[in-house]
């Protein structure tokens, strides 16, 4: 039984296998190119390997999230996140958006923005590190809308953190509590940015990040309502009543959120944006992989907490992201302090399974 578990794990991580090997291959081919020496060689294909694992920790809650809105998606939608959702996932969030970053920042065109990406790295990276104070604000309400939502649901019958989650859903019932929370949050981080006295921080400071949080929380609104409007529009054609176009719109920016953190954390390992592809691309893979498994094997319904530990992570990693508009947070804490959750979540979730079996029997 230990055994057909094992073949059956690895085959859902085949794809992801393959994909590691030719990424690491090439991360390797690269590092020969850009030095010419093995110890250059080995160098890329190390920090390929490391950001890999570092997407994989940061994003392991994202595979829980999507598969627990892909099992309430019609099988063509779901084929559809699983193929076109990694495509953007990969090539959107991590080629497309930090070229784009620094096209706004720095007023060029796509292809001088790729062109000091292969021949500028140093100012590339420059570019996108002073565009992390609107991102982590952007990223972090949207992430913060996500997990509050989830925590303020009436409907919530199963609580982990019972005297954090019950009280949230005795509030559940008050319209727009979510939405008060995080905007009292963002008051608060805007006051702390505007009334200090560091370099990167002050009044103009402050204003950004009031500004991009603001188009954090207007963005989740909109995707709610427009994925609300698709989907009912799709059950009245299709007579379906489960998740289209909206849920995968959803998705698509929920995993957008998720990579911001990944994507700047990176250039702390590497200023090279073709390497960052490679080891960011080869994590979402797996994370695509974890995502694929946890829906065909029901795995949130067996462990009835591993979902709450999710959201939990993504609650952490919201206030993580707005921490680092004030201070400098390792990667290591963020990846590793959801993967922790995620466990004892886990854990929990094993504990109670078998006090239900005991009590059973």
């Amino acid at each position: 039984m230990t055994g057909r578990t094992e073949r059956s794990v690895l085959s859902y991580l085949t794809v992801a296998i393959i994909v590691t090997v030719l990424g690491l291959a090439l991360g390797a081919w690269l590092g020969w190119q850009m030095t010419g020496t093995l110890g250059g060689m080995a160098s890329v294909f190390f920090i390929c390997a490391v950001l890999a694992v570092l997407e994989i920790s940061l994003s392991f809650d994202n595979a829980i999230v999507n598969a627990n809105k892909l099992k309430d998606m019609t099988p063509k939608w779901q084929r559809r996140f699983l193929t076109w959702g990694i495509l953007i996932a990969v090539f959107g969030m991590r080629v497309i958006f930090p070229l784009m970053i620094v096209v706004i920042a720095a007023n060029v065109g796509p292809w001088t923005a790729l062109t000091m990406a292969a021949s500028q790295p140093e100012e590339y990276s420059r570019i996108m590190l002073e565009a992390h104070l609107p991102i982590a604000a952007f990223g972090g309400t949207f992430l913060m809308m996500v997990a509050l939502s989830f925590f303020f649901d009436h409907e919530k019958d199963v609580h982990w953190i019972r005297w954090i989650e019950e009280k949230a859903q005795q509030y559940s019932s008050v319209k727009g509590v979510e939405i008060a929370v995080v905007l009292v949050i963002m008051m608060i981080f805007t006051r702390i940015i505007g009334d200090s006295d560091a370099p990167h921080l002050g009044p103009v400071a402050a204003n950004t990040f009031f500004y991009s949080a603001v188009w954090g929380l207007l963005t989740f609104l909109l995707v709610e309502v427009v994925g609300g409007v698709l989907d009912r529009s799709q059950q009245m054609l299709e007579g379906a009543a489960k998740g289209g176009f909206g849920a995968f719109l959803y998705l698509e920016v929920l995993d957008a959120s998720f990579s911001f953190d990944g994507v700047i954390g990176a250039f702390a390992l590497t200023q090279n944006l073709f390497v960052i592809a490679i080891g960011l691309g080869i994590g979402a893979m797996y994370v695509r992989s974890m995502t694929i498994m946890l829906v065909e094997r029901g795995t949130l319904a067996e462990y009835r907490y591993l979902e709450h530990g999710a959201f939990w992570a993504i609650m952490i990693l919201s206030v993580i992201m707005y921490l680092q508009a004030l201070i400098h947070i390792p990667e290591v804490i963020t990846g590793l302090g959801g993967a922790c959750l995620i466990g004892v979540a886990l854990i929990s979730s094993i504990r109670w399974n078998r006090r239900e079996a005991a009590a059973a029997e």
